[in-house]
């Protein structure tokens, strides 16, 4: 039997990209101009660079833009080290290059500090990105296993089609590319709540069984502290409008774009699997941040399956917040179609 492939970018990690991209990380005024003036160069807009923030809050932060570089999408990396966050330890730009350097693709700093200003930091910049895309652009599609290949799902918008069937063909082909040895996240804390005990039973550990329920739990816990039933605020009412009653209704439909197989590991956001297989990933409902992690985590592709029974009429689409992994738009309800 032949072996299942797909046409992608092998990298020098091992890795495979579904698209060939120059990145440059973070955002911000030279990243914005290179970005305006090459082709072929990927950027993206965040308020937050890490200034002022927690420990914790910068190691996420870090952990998500030394993740989009190495994603096997990207063949280069531009790094600006011109942020107030870039004196903290963990947004160090020195750290953040070396990080993106064991991946064996090529990355530059583009300190104003030693290059004599913005401008000429710019200039510089933009010259480098110039050779960059250039030397990318020399990288040819070759047929690859299905094994190099990381997917991240999220639903949205949804409504009794979404359980009955779209969630369902998604988890089908989570099946498929997870037996043919590729690696599967899926997540969205407030939306395993009421069917965890369900999900927990897949857990490959009892260790990740135990981290499951906690998640729920501590997703709980958090709205309590504010005062506010989770169950108050989800489901959402275009969820209610399209024809879901309750946060367990939701949940058990939501689980069902996981598929069936055994769940590896439990992710924090952006974090990497440690191994192949199907994976939860702990992050919020928000479309707007749930892609950026997956592209973090290494996804070379993501899949957002719409219900939007209470939308009729209206457009659901967001552009993804991932800004070099490209985003399958899919539905099972005819009206969202």
């Amino acid at each position: 039997m032949a072996e299942e492939t797909f046409f992608g970018y092998p990298r020098p990690d091992g890795s495979v990209g579904t698209r060939n991209y120059v990145l440059v990380i973070p955002s911000g005024f030279i990243a914005a101009k290179i970005y305006e003036s090459v082709p072929g160069i990927r950027t993206f807009v965040t308020a937050d660079t890490g200034s002022g923030r927690t420990k914790r809050d910068r190691e996420t932060i870090a952990r998500t833009f030394i993740g989009m570089a190495q994603n096997p999408n990207v063949a280069a990396v531009l790094i600006d080290p011109s942020t107030p966050a870039s004196g903290y330890p963990e947004m160090s730009p020195e750290k953040m290059a070396a990080e993106v350097a064991r991946t064996g693709k090529p990355v530059e700093i583009l300190d104003p500090a030693e290059l004599g200003g913005t401008l000429q930091a710019t200039v510089k910049g933009i010259e480098l990105a110039r050779e960059m895309v250039y030397q990318a652009s020399k990288a040819r599609r070759e047929p690859c296993p299905v094994s190099a290949l990381t997917l991240g799902v999220k639903c949205g918008g949804s409504d009794p089609t979404s359980g009955i069937a779209g969630n369902p063909a998604l988890g089908y082909m989570y099946d498929k590319v997870v037996a043919l040895g590729g690696t599967a996240m899926f997540g969205e804390n407030t939306e395993i709540i009421g069917a965890e005990h369900i999900l927990c039973k897949r857990g490959r550990t009892r260790e990740v069984q135990d981290r499951i329920l906690q998640v729920a739990l501590d997703t709980e816990n958090r709205a309590l502290s504010t005062g506010n039933d989770i169950r108050t605020v989800n489901p959402v009412p275009s969820n209610i409008k399209g024809g879901i009653s309750s946060l367990e209704e939701k949940s058990l439909g939501a689980i069902h774009k996981a598929g069936s197989a055994p769940i590896e590991g439990v992710l924090e956001y952006g974090e990497k699997p440690g191994c192949k297989g199907l994976h939860f990933v702990n992050n919020w409902m928000s479309a707007g941040s749930i892609f950026a992690g997956y592209c973090a985590s290494g996804a070379q592709l993501a899949l957002f399956q719409l219900g939007g029974g209470g939308y009729h009429g209206r457009s659901i689409l967001s552009p993804s917040t991932a800004p070099v992994t490209p985003l399958i738009w899919c539905t099972a309800n005819p009206n969202t179609y």
